[in-house]
Order: C-alpha cells, then sequence, then structure tokens
C-alpha cells in the first residue's frame, strides 16, 4: 500500500491538502521543461505517458479503499494529464504555460464529456477525466500551434 500511496500522491505532493493537483500539474510542466527530451528515444514521453496511466489506475483503485472515491490527495492523474497535453508539442516554457492554463481549465470546468467519465469505475474514473482533458489540451495546442 505505500507504493500506491507514494505514487498516487505524485511523491507526496497530494498531502499539501487543497490545490494539490495544481501543483502537481504545475510541477509536471516545469519538469517537462528540464528534461533533455532530445537526448531520449523519441517515443519516450509515449511510453512514460502509458505507464502512468496504467499504475495511475491500479494505484488509485486501490487508493479509494482507503482514501474514498477520487479523494484530492491523489494527484497522479493530474500528472498524466499534463503529461499528454504536452506529447508532440515543443517543450518551450511558453507552450507548457499555456499547457498548462488550458489543462486546469478542461481539469476544472470538465466540458465535452469530461465529467461523464468520472463515473467509471474505480481508477478508470479517477484517471479518465484528466486524461480526457490532456487530450483536448493538445489538440487544443496543436491547433494553435497551426495558426502561429
Amino acid at each position: 500500500m505505500q507504493f500506491h500511496k507514494a505514487f498516487g500522491s505524485a511523491a507526496g505532493i497530494g498531502y499539501i491538502g487543497r490545490g494539490g493537483g495544481t501543483v502537481a500539474a504545475a510541477l509536471t510542466g516545469i519538469g517537462w521543461i528540464f528534461i533533455p527530451w532530445h537526448r531520449l528515444p523519441s517515443l519516450f514521453p509515449i511510453y512514460i505517458a502509458v505507464a502512468i496511466g496504467m499504475l495511475g489506475i491500479w494505484s488509485a483503485g486501490r487508493l479509494e479503499n482507503v482514501w474514498g472515491k477520487d479523494n484530492r490527495q491523489i494527484v497522479i492523474d493530474e500528472v498524466l494529464g499534463m503529461t499528454v497535453s504536452m506529447l508532440g508539442i515543443p517543450v518551450l516554457p511558453l507552450y507548457v504555460l499555456v499547457a498548462f492554463v488550458l489543462f486546469r481549465y478542461f481539469d476544472i470546468a470538465k466540458p465535452l464529456f469530461i465529467r461523464n467519465t468520472e463515473q467509471l469505475p474505480r481508477g478508470w474514473g479517477v484517471m479518465g477525466d484528466d486524461l480526457l482533458a490532456g487530450i483536448y489540451t493538445n489538440l487544443c495546442l496543436r491547433l494553435l500551434l497551426m495558426f502561429i
């Protein structure tokens, strides 16, 4: 259970209470800026997103038994959402900032069927809304970059 608590809370970020999801998303975005992506295989970010997603579903599902449904201490879903937001997007501070703002909008407002994913069972519901928010953010960023 210790692994699930550490992973689900994104190494303890979820324990800060209110705003933990925002902090987790912001730190994920900052992390993207400092990772030397050019030295890693091109599909590495996708592998990372899949790993975070699968482990997050598992951990969130287990943690719901301990902390309750979609507890605010579980912030690995925000890490996944920001990771998906940046897949295939040039890693420039401005783009990361725009991704952060768009992702938080989609995650908080939950438009376009995002809210419906919360009804999925166990860890799938916890992770699903942020995954979809990340996908929408990524698509919006791609549209913006087409016009820049």
